[in-house]
């Protein structure tokens, strides 16, 4: 063809940016040729492979792995691959048949699909609740109120807190003494009554439903976190990828 389409050293092999672009094309256009011939031949079951899935800990851990046995279930000749991430990183060079993010895509040649909007629940413990006054108005927690916050990767700084009614926003200068990097060591902070966390109603409502949490500031709660699946652009998509696509907005209806 008359392109480099790997850059090769002494340590690793990599694609090019034509490479990249080849694979792209490609990849989605052998799959469709194996799934026309299962069909052709009258296979049951056309779904099948192995899909690798790029998420992040708050997905992956809440939302995607407690119930992806229900996939699996329903594809028995799928396997699935979860690999959680900070980053999204490079879908194509690291092999990833899609990926799920919180937070507002950016520009690339990747298909993004939103899936929802969920709302941003301020919780706290009844134990700390128990030792701290209820707060009224947001800034009420920027004085003798401990907030966990949580990192983002991007930056390297703390997410900012903002607390949305209506059309009116109000942000706060949240502080405390405990930053953490992922989901899973905020809900567990919180819910060991270190603090106030801001949560994705996505994964807390059954802890606030189980009264193991409790939602401080019910009526600033109008603010709203997207969450995003993406893929390659391609006018074929795989059966195994379109089948847990389909699964993807069952889970967040």
């Amino acid at each position: 063809m008359g392109i480099r389409i790997f850059n090769r050293t002494a340590r690793a092999i990599s694609l090019t940016d034509e490479g990249r672009l080849f694979y792209e094309a490609v990849a989605p256009l052998l799959v469709g040729i194996q799934d026309a011939a299962a069909s052709a031949v009258g296979a049951r079951e056309v779904v099948s492979g192995r899909l690798k899935i790029n998420v992040d800990g708050t997905f992956g851990h809440f939302v995607l792995t407690p119930r992806i046995h229900e996939f699996t279930e329903r594809y028995p000749k799928v396997a699935v691959d979860i690999v959680v991430r900070d980053k999204m990183g490079d879908l194509v060079g690291d092999g990833f048949d899609a990926a799920i993010r919180f937070g507002f895509p950016e520009n690339s040649s990747l298909k993004a699909r939103l899936l929802l909007r969920t709302r941003v629940l301020t919780c706290a413990s009844a134990d700390y609740l128990a030792r701290h006054e209820m707060p009224g108005h947001p800034r009420d927690l920027e004085i003798g109120h401990s907030c966990i916050l949580i990192r983002d990767p991007t930056t390297g700084r703390p997410y900012g807190w903002e607390f949305v009614q209506g059309k009116e926003a109000v942000e706060i200068n949240a502080s405390g003494r405990i930053t953490v990097n992922d989901t899973g060591s905020l809900v567990a902070a919180c819910l060991g009554g270190s603090g106030i966390a801001q949560l994705l109603e996505l994964y807390a409502r059954d802890m606030l439903a189980s009264h193991r949490l409790v939602q401080i500031l019910p009526e600033w709660a109008d603010e709203t976190f997207p969450l995003y699946v993406y893929h390659h652009a391609s006018a074929h998509v795989p059966a195994k990828l379109r089948a847990f696509l389909q699964f993807v907005e069952e889970l967040t209806r």
